[in-house]
């Protein structure tokens, strides 16, 4: 799924953070039964705090994760892969962002690709003081991801995650915005 570069700039920029409780995924777990592939990650604060330390500080890229990773309380993920589209049902979708209404929950990036049957929703928590937590859904036909972050997470080092401990990486479309000629 792709995210427009400026758009996912704007919302980074903003210089969020996320902490709080993780949203329980556990219902989902039915859904192993019909994917022909599953992952499913669960690191808790110690479990991070442990892998960090077998991050390298020369390495940039390892060193831009291990900088990211201190500050977290845990990163959960739930993926399945199915060999049929249709495997999973709108509902199931639903039942996740049930768990994601306002006033705690607001959706800041929805993106959707009716010709590819993409979707990309993320969500932070911004009930009580601060931010509470990010959940990012990502569905494809064939495919449902649910990460949940928890703990204080800068935006702007999100797609740093991407791709390391679980966490799908975001392909980000770098289109500039056309100028209309006056």
């Amino acid at each position: 799924m792709k995210i427009g570069f400026y758009t996912f700039m704007l919302l980074i920029s903003t210089g969020l953070t996320a902490y709080g409780q993780a949203l329980d995924l556990k219902f989902l777990d039915r859904l192993a039964s019909k994917a022909s592939e599953t992952a499913n990650v669960s690191l808790d604060g110690s479990l991070l705090q442990m892998a960090a330390k077998f991050l390298s500080k020369d390495d940039p890229d390892e060193a831009k994760v291990k900088q990211l990773i201190v500050g977290l309380k845990g990163i959960y993920v739930k993926s399945f892969e199915f060999d049929a589209d249709g495997a999973y049902s709108e509902s199931d979708v639903t039942a996740v962002r049930e768990h994601l209404r306002a006033p705690d929950w607001s959706r800041i990036v929805d993106v959707h690709s009716r010709k590819q049957g993409e979707n990309t929703e993320i969500y932070i928590r911004t009930g009580g003081k601060g931010f509470g937590g990010l959940v990012i859904i990502s569905t494809e036909p064939r495919q449902l991801t649910v990460v949940s972050i928890v703990g204080k997470i800068d935006l702007d080092q999100l797609s740093d995650l991407g791709g390391n401990l679980g966490v799908p990486k975001l392909e980000l479309e770098k289109t500039k915005p056309t100028k209309k000629d006056d």
